[in-house]
């Protein structure tokens, strides 16, 4: 029997670059719950630290 891996990718469902729908369907959320909350997350921490964050996952997450 072949067990199929899970793996984070970029989702071709995207609003801007698939990272935060890739990461939605890799745990099996919502991605528009997860687009909320880390809009959220990044205005309530600051923008840099949440843009950092999404650059470096758009530029080491591979496409779908």
């Amino acid at each position: 029997m072949v067990q199929m891996q899970k793996r984070l990718v970029k989702s071709s469902d995207k609003m801007i670059a698939g990272v935060l729908g890739g990461l939605a369907n890799y745990f099996g959320w919502d991605p528009t719950i997860v687009r909320i909350g880390y809009a959220a997350l990044t205005i309530f921490t600051g923008i840099a630290p949440g843009a950092l964050v999404y650059l470096v996952a758009l530029v080491v997450m591979p496409n779908d």
